[in-house]
């Protein structure tokens, strides 16, 4: 295990919320924290009203790209942060889950999309306070 704590940030498409939250630990922790977001059935491509909502807070997600969940990501991380995907994720002992019940971005306007982003960052930094402490 690395001197820094690791988080795992997993959704169905890994293309709103885990990338959100992805964004936001390295917006707010920088290199303190090690941070990877994946997806049980990833899609093609971000989702770009997820992408509008963190620009307007000055976080650029452009470069993200939707991945596949492996195990070697939940073994290598302290903290799985689940979002809505229920069973599909891998359970190992040792390992710190959530769950985080929240509003799927997918084809909501920007209004519900900024309410997601905002929900995200507060648990976010709670999570951060946590994992650095």
């Amino acid at each position: 295990m690395s001197s820094k704590p690791s988080v795992l940030f997993v959704c169905v498409h890994n293309a709103g919320r885990s990338q959100m939250a992805a964004g936001w630990v390295t917006h707010l922790a920088g290199d303190a924290v090690e941070v990877r977001s994946a997806g049980s059935a990833p899609a093609e491509s971000i989702n770009p009203v997820a992408v509008e909502a963190m620009r307007e807070v000055g976080i650029d997600i452009t470069d993200q790209k939707p991945k596949i969940l492996t195990t070697e990501a939940v073994q290598a991380s302290d903290a799985v942060i689940t979002m809505g995907c229920g069973d599909t994720c891998p359970i190992f002992p040792g390992k710190r889950y959530e769950d985080w019940e929240l509003t799927d971005p997918a084809g909501q306007g920007i209004e519900v999309v900024r309410q997601v982003r905002d929900e995200i960052r507060g648990r976010v930094e709670k999570l951060l306070a946590e994992l650095t402490a």
